[in-house]
């Protein structure tokens, strides 16, 4: 075994310290920058149709049902296309299509946390990035404005009511 090159560094600064500096980096403090919360949670059919309907909408914010249920569309698409097709044709053209919708509901999810769409590309830095946005996908949003008003409706509510 001999030393490590200057090669071996660079790969692993992109691969393991890159991903990290913008994973472990906090998402700017007060409100969120992107703008009104995403409402309430889509059920499978609402979400379909706003996965549609904002083909290539990269503003705004996205709930994390309204992008959950879209994946999970698309993967059983795919999978049903790949069992009916072997050549793969019919996949790869689905894929496709859906290619842009999703580039654009991701960034919209993370929109709704607070953080850049471009930190998607993140995931393209296997496995820590990938795991990192992942995770991101699965948070909640967080609301400087939604906890406030929360703290403000469990005051007023707490104090003696005017009649």
């Amino acid at each position: 075994m001999g030393a490590m090159s200057i090669w071996h560094w660079i790969v692993v600064i992109l691969l393991v310290a890159l991903p990290l500096f913008f994973l472990l980096r906090k998402p700017p403090a007060g409100p969120n920058r992107f703008g009104a919360e995403p409402g309430r949670p889509h059920d499978f059919p609402a979400a379909i149709a706003s996965f549609f309907r904002n083909y290539a909408a990269f503003s705004g914010r996205a709930s994390r049902s309204e992008f959950w249920w879209p994946v999970l569309m698309t993967i059983c698409v795919s999978l049903i296309l790949v069992t009916i097709d072997r050549s793969g044709v019919m996949d790869s053209l689905w894929s496709l299509a859906v290619l842009l919708p999703m580039l654009a509901v991701s960034a919209r999810r993370l929109h709704d946390l607070n953080r850049s769409g471009w930190l998607q590309l993140l995931s393209l830095l296997t496995p820590i990035g990938l795991i990192g946005v992942l995770v991101w996908y699965a948070t909640p949003p967080r609301d400087a404005g939604a906890a406030s008003a929360a703290d403000a409706g469990s005051r007023q509510g707490a104090g003696p009511q005017d009649a």
